[in-house]
């Protein structure tokens, strides 16, 4: 992918039909000019995916030996072990990180691709695969690699790489209904992307068995508490649920701690599986059934592919999917 001329404060200009002077003012503060003239430079930034450049003019054109890396949350312990992967290759190629959070928010990705491709990064490493039209824009206009992780079930804008959440959702559900277990509900959490994936892949599986889907949904943050609230909402709504599949894992040990404080039995009572793998779930009792995914691999491999491009060499492959393992555990 070469890089474009990208648009300059003069191209934005000639659109509105003002002076540079007038584009720099909006930019700094919008507040400085009419309402009426806001939305008009507004359009035209949007038109053009016009970037503010905060790098010195002497290096507008030069590389910055720096990756831009977008990831929704980072405190979340999925996107801590993926950031890791990420810097064991960057460290070792010499190429410095500028890491951003979005708060699984579109709008606010946007603002940060913005701030990132201000300081010309190289290359560009992004958490979702859905993003708003000025995003896109920006990304295009930027003419730089980009590679979007975790989720290659839903259309790249280049490249993808991570695991197909969709179907590992449906091969879990599929192997809890194997058990015997037939009023199983999701529990979902952000409602990001990923969440609503997993949903579909439940819904798949419980239809491909005649069975009812139910979810319990919400926008909350995922946590052990919230996953405890989301157990005692489902019984009180779906009293019959004998089994719970989980969006992460935070969800599905909340939703064991809560089972066992209200003395239902794991798994002859209520089945529970989550989603990622992480080590409290195999140090509990029973060991919670998850869907294992290779978070660190994704990192790296996602790493390797954009310095590989960045070094001149083409896209191989466009999805890249490192699979998951389906861990029956003995919450199932």
């Amino acid at each position: 992918m070469s890089k474009k001329r990208r648009p300059t404060l003069q191209d934005v200009a000639n659109i509105v039909g003002v002076t540079k002077m007038t584009i720099s003012r909006y930019l700094r503060d919008p507040q400085q000019v009419s309402s009426e003239m806001q939305k008009k430079i507004s359009l035209a930034v949007e038109e053009l995916g016009y970037i503010p450049n905060r790098a010195p003019d002497l290096l507008s054109n030069a590389k910055s030996h720096a990756i831009g890396i977008l990831v929704p949350s980072l405190t979340n312990q999925v996107f801590s072990e993926v950031i890791r992967g990420i810097e064991r290759v960057t460290e070792a190629a010499g190429y410095q990180t500028m890491f951003a959070h979005y708060g699984y928010s579109a709008e606010l990705e946007e603002k940060r691709i913005s701030f990132l491709l201000s300081y010309h990064i190289d290359g560009l490493i992004l958490s979702e695969s859905h993003h708003t039209p000025r995003t896109l824009k920006m990304i295009e206009t930027a003419g730089i690699p980009v590679i979007e992780m975790m989720d290659v079930a839903s259309p790249a804008i280049e490249q993808a790489v991570g695991v197909d959440n969709l179907e590992a959702s449906y091969q879990m559900v599929s192997a809890m209904i194997a058990k015997g277990y037939q009023h199983i509900v999701y529990l979902g959490a952000r409602l990001d992307t990923r969440t609503k994936l997993r949903q579909q892949g439940y819904e798949k599986a419980m239809r491909e068995h005649g069975l009812s889907c139910k979810s319990m949904m919400t926008e909350a943050a995922s946590s052990f508490s919230l996953g405890a609230e989301l157990l005692t909402r489902t019984l009180a709504a779906h009293p019959k649920t004998d089994g719970l599949f989980c969006t992460n894992d935070d969800l599905a040990i909340g939703a064991i701690f809560e089972a066992q404080r209200m003395g239902l039995k794991i798994p002859e009572q209520i089945a529970v599986a989550g989603f990622h793998g992480h080590d409290i779930g195999q140090s509990m009792v029973p060991k919670l059934a998850t869907v294992v995914t290779p978070r660190e691999k994704i990192g790296q491999v996602t790493a390797q592919q954009l310095i590989a491009r960045l070094a001149g060499e083409a896209i191989t492959e466009a999805v890249i999917d490192l699979g998951v393992e389906i861990r029956h555990g003995e919450s199932i």
